[in-house]
């Protein structure tokens, strides 16, 4: 499991949507390619904002949301975290851990 996916799924942020503390916008949506993606005709490509109360975003994910509205593959991919003092991506830390 990925540092990136590990810190999403330790912050809850996925629960903490469902019930209520934080809300998802739907930020890009399109269609896959299906042999690609090997999810079902009429999944939903999306990048998902995670964001707080405030409409600060918290989190970005990737996933298929299938047309049954369950999500597809492992569940959300996450792209990014945002913390006070840095962004956690794909990839690294902004600043880096360095600095």
């Amino acid at each position: 499991m990925s540092r990136l996916r590990a810190m999403f799924n330790e912050a809850g942020l996925m629960d903490r949507a469902t019930y209520g503390d934080l809300f998802q916008t739907v930020e890009e949506e399109g269609h896959p390619s299906p042999p690609l993606a090997g999810e079902p005709f009429c999944t939903l490509s999306q990048i998902v904002a995670y964001r707080d109360d405030g409409g600060a975003e918290v989190a970005r994910v990737h996933q298929y949301l299938r047309p049954d509205g369950k999500i597809g593959l492992d569940g959300p991919g996450p792209r990014e975290m945002l913390g006070p003092d840095c962004v956690w991506y794909v990839g690294g830390r902004y600043p880096d851990a360095e600095g």
